[in-house]
């Protein structure tokens, strides 16, 4: 058992370090790097939409019943609903600065926790099943995080972080990978039941973030600069997410 517990702490370790992806825009200038955050932002949003329907909903499905499901997914919408309209994380249209950053920002922390969360839990089940799953659920893990990572970087970015900000508060929402990898480990068979219910709730917040809030800000942006151009190098990004996520279901 201690190699099980040494094997999954290190694999959510090296998960975890994936949110640090977005350290290689520190060397761009800031007027470069605003100029691409808009395009993060419809990465981003292609990719939750995919990660949502295309992972973790069609997995969802293949343990629960529909009604199960449903009422999971519903609750994720239903709890990012709250949380944004009366927790003081309201969404409003003021110019976003250092000072005022958009709630989509924290949404976002709290969705990728959760789904960083369940990769834990899913890392732990794995290696209790054995060392070798274990490996290959890890890797598995790893490519999906890295292009989620560099849209949850670009939407904390978008949203009023600094760079260096961003990076930190994304690591910190990594780190509930470390902390359900613990809990699984430690309530062992149980753990399969919490990730039941989870996935479904993960899902429905992607769609919450997605929907509710980065596609109003693809639209806002439109008015803001209406080029032509711009808008087919955001759609562009944004099916990009999405077929990067589909690509994963042909390979695994």
């Amino acid at each position: 058992m201690a190699a099980v517990w040494a094997y999954t702490i290190l694999s959510v370790i090296l998960v975890s370090l994936v949110s640090l992806v977005g350290v290689i825009t520190l060397t761009l200038k800031d007027k470069t790097f605003k100029k691409i955050i808009i395009y993060l932002v419809s990465f981003s949003a292609g990719a939750l939409f995919g990660g949502a329907f295309i992972h973790l909903l069609p997995e969802a499905f293949e343990k629960s019943s529909s009604l199960y499901v449903s009422s999971g997914v519903l609750a994720g919408i239903v709890t990012f609903f709250v949380i944004e309209r009366f927790i003081h994380w309201r969404h409003c249209h003021l110019e976003t600065t250092k000072q005022h950053v958009h709630p989509v920002g924290f949404l976002n922390l709290f969705g990728d926790g959760v789904h960083n969360f369940i990769d834990g839990l899913i890392i732990a089940a794995a290696y209790i099943i054995s060392i070798p799953i274990g490996i290959i659920t890890t890797i598995a893990v790893l490519l999906h995080e890295i292009p989620q990572e560099i849209g949850d970087f670009g939407i904390l970015v978008h949203a009023g972080f600094s760079k260096k900000r961003a990076l930190f508060f994304n690591f910190l929402s990594a780190i509930a990978a470390i902390v359900g990898a613990v809990v699984g480990l430690a309530i062992g068979a149980y753990s399969q039941n919490i990730t039941l219910f989870m996935i479904p709730f993960a899902a429905g917040g992607f769609i919450y973030i997605a929907g509710s809030d980065l596609i109003p800000e693809l639209h806002r942006d439109v008015c803001v600069s209406p080029l032509i151009s711009r808008t087919i190098w955001q759609f562009a990004a944004f099916l990009l997410g999405i077929a990067i996520m589909f690509a994963f279901v042909l390979v695994e």
